[in-house]
C-alpha cells in the first residue's frame, strides 16, 4: 500500500498542497496577483517632467519657492521616480538645490523637536 501512495503522488509529494495558501492548486503559496496588480485596478498615468512639458519654466537656484517642491520637509531631495522629472532635469535640479543651499537660500537640514 505504501508503494501505491508513492506512485500516485507527484515527485514533490504533499508539500505542494501544504504550501498552497491561495487555494488555486498550483502549490506555489503565492496569494498575490501578477505583475503590478497590488496598487489598484486602474493603470497609473505616467508622470511627465514638468520642465520638458513647459519649456519656459527654468531651473534657477535663486528661486527657492520653485525648488521647495523638490525637497521634503526634512530637507532631502525627492527622487525622480517620485517627482517624474527626466534624468537631465533631475541633475540640473540637484545642482540648483545644492547651489541654493550654499548661499543660504535653502536649508541643508531642518532641525526638529
Amino acid at each position: 500500500m505504501a508503494e501505491e501512495r508513492r506512485t500516485k503522488s507527484s515527485g514533490r509529494g504533499d508539500r505542494d498542497r501544504d504550501n498552497d495558501r491561495d487555494g488555486d492548486g498550483d502549490g506555489d503559496g503565492d496569494d498575490r496577483g501578477g505583475r503590478g496588480g497590488g496598487r489598484g485596478a486602474a493603470r497609473r498615468r505616467r508622470k511627465m517632467c514638468r520642465f520638458c512639458a513647459d519649456t519656459e519654466t527654468g531651473i534657477d537656484y535663486k528661486n527657492p519657492q520653485m525648488l521647495k517642491y523638490f525637497i521634503t520637509d526634512r530637507g532631502k531631495m525627492i527622487p525622480r521616480r517620485i517627482t517624474g522629472n527626466c534624468a537631465k532635469h533631475q541633475r540640473k535640479l540637484a545642482v540648483a538645490i545644492k547651489r541654493s543651499r550654499m548661499i543660504a537660500l535653502m536649508p541643508f537640514t531642518v532641525t526638529g523637536r
